[in-house]
């Protein structure tokens, strides 16, 4: 077997350019597709947990009756007594923090100039609020603190606030009317997001339960795991009457959807990529077999057999995709390394379907994904040259002899 491989080697070298250029498309395919293996894999792992800490937690308690698209904060759509639920569901050895939360739509003005914004009333000493201690400048607000508020970075703007400075809040209360007040702007924080980010002002819960009218209640108790996978087995455990408890599926089933299907989309882009590399193989191994026309009728007139020519030109791919497809993933793998650091700047991408995607995404590429892409090049790539090959193995010695000159 080594012969074969040593004259496949000697073959390529004749034509060192064609070779080379062969390889590096196949290398430039296959770098390409690992990046883009990676940039898929992180994009949706980004807004997969940005959705998750930001928004839905990996499990949500709320009344049975509660609407989160209405946002209301009428006492017969939110949960009694919050604190005391949230203390039982944090007893469970699976849980890492389950804080209440309420939330309202307000409108922010300041000025001339006004926004409309979900308002958060949050416990400031829960671990949850971490994603928004990234503060661009200024402290996050504290539980006594009554004219206090944290908004975020895009918001301030576009209202032009800094740290200190005041803006009018107003915010549809439990009985159905309006209140406005005058906060003092405490900190400013940023999550990565902008379309998030501009969205949402935080408020200590107290303060936010007074000044909506809803008292002791809150909508949801907002329910962050040691462990996602144990969603459906937390919430089974969790007291269920007169609450509705849903976990990050359930919350997020068009994301959990798109990312269970994400690999389908990483290997028909694959496929696609591969076939055109392909092409370049087959195209460079026809040449090769109709410039040694003469060199295979002699080859079977001493008494080589099809099959052997056959495995003459299956080296050959082989040798080629051996060195693309090496050069391929050490480049591929170089590329998603750096911007798995840097990251690539997008902008405000938006919020569709309650999907939140950060400004910034960082490629993440995993084991399983570059061995697949590595096996499936080669394997295609040693399948393409199949034609050529059997090409070859069919000459008669004489039609290939006379054929040659």
């Amino acid at each position: 077997m080594m012969n074969y491989f040593k004259m496949a080697y000697r073959n390529l070298g004749r034509h060192r350019r064609r070779s080379v250029l062969s390889g590096l498309a196949l290398a430039m395919g296959t770098a390409l597709l690992m990046f883009v293996a990676a940039f898929f894999q992180g994009e949706m792992r980004s807004s997969l947990e940005t959705t998750l800490r930001l928004n839905t937690g990996h499990i949500q308690v709320r009344d049975a009756d509660y609407d989160p698209d209405k946002l209301s904060v009428a006492w017969d759509y939110l949960i009694e007594n919050p604190d005391q639920v949230a203390a039982q569901i944090e007893t469970l050895d699976q849980v890492q923090a389950a804080t209440p939360r309420l939330l309202a739509s307000g409108i922010v003005s300041v000025r001339d100039d006004s926004s409309g914004v979900e308002i958060m009333g949050v416990d400031p000493a829960s671990s949850a609020n971490d994603p928004y201690r990234h503060l661009v400048s200024g402290d996050f607000v504290t539980a006594d603190d009554r004219e206090g508020i944290v908004i975020g970075y895009p918001l301030a703007e576009s209202l032009g606030l800094k740290v200190g400075g005041q803006l009018t809040l107003l915010i549809n209360t439990s009985d159905g009317n309006v209140d406005e007040q005058v906060f003092t702007v405490r900190g400013i924080f940023t999550t990565g997001s902008t379309a998030y980010d501009k969205g949402i002002v935080l408020l200590p819960l107290a303060k936010a339960q007074a000044f909506s009218g809803a008292e002791n209640h809150a909508s949801m108790i907002f329910v962050l795991l040691k462990d996602r996978e144990q969603a459906e087995a937390v919430a089974a455990a969790m007291p269920s009457q007169n609450f509705q408890v849903k976990t990050w599926r359930e919350l997020n089933s068009l994301l959990v959807l798109i990312n269970d299907f994400s690999n389908a989309y990483i290997t028909f882009i694959n496929l696609i990529v591969l076939g055109v590399t392909a092409t370049v193989i087959i195209n460079t191994l026809l040449m090769s077999v109709f410039e040694r026309t003469r060199e295979i009728g002699i080859l079977t007139a001493i008494g080589m057999k099809g099959r052997q020519i056959i495995t003459l030109f299956l080296a050959e791919a082989s040798l080629l995709a051996l060195g693309g497809v090496t050069f391929g993933s050490l480049a591929g793998w170089a590329l998603s390394a750096y911007f798995a650091k840097v990251g690539i700047y997008f902008g405000d991408l938006g919020i569709s379907q309650g999907m939140i995607l950060d400004d910034r995404i960082y490629p993440y590429l995993t084991l399983d994904s570059a061995i697949n892409l590595i096996v499936t090049a080669f394997i295609i790539t040693v399948l393409a040259s199949l034609y050529p090959a059997r090409l070859a193995s069919r000459m008669e010695p004489v039609e290939a002899l006379h054929g040659a000159k």
